[in-house]
């Protein structure tokens, strides 16, 4: 299984480590074609080779996987494109936060969109996604 993970990275890189807790925890289950994304120390490259790239990552993805905590350009876009293409999308947020996720992704009923107050309980969110879409 290929999933694709959105996280901010030009929005602001304060949930980095959190990202790569989660990536390390869905590799268990798939390839995660944006390990990148929980690298804290990740320059990106050229706006048209991240733009080639991560559509090309996003075209071969089987699920998208989303933090929206920290808001961001291009998880919107990400997430506007998987949709696009018709891939199962899980959205996660930090409740502490939930004022601030923008409409466009919480009032998309496209998205399972789902708060959460720990890191465990987010991991939960994902291996019950994950089953519901087995095979997809």
């Amino acid at each position: 299984m290929n999933i694709y993970f959105c996280g901010s990275i030009k929005g602001g890189r304060q949930h980095a480590d959190w990202y790569a807790e989660l990536i390390a925890h869905m590799k268990k289950y798939g390839n995660v074609l944006t390990e990148h994304v929980g690298d804290v120390n990740y320059a990106s490259g050229s706006p048209q080779n991240v733009y080639v790239q991560d559509t090309d990552w996003l075209r071969q993805s089987d699920i998208v996987v989303a933090d929206v905590t920290v808001t961001s350009m291009g998880v919107g876009y990400e997430l506007a494109f998987a949709e696009a293409h018709g891939k199962p999308c899980l959205v996660l947020f930090d409740n502490k936060f939930a004022d601030k996720i923008s409409y466009m992704i919480s009032g998309n009923s496209y998205f399972k969109c789902f708060g959460y107050d720990s890191h465990q309980q987010a991991i939960e969110i994902f291996e019950k996604f994950l089953q519901e879409n087995e095979g997809k």
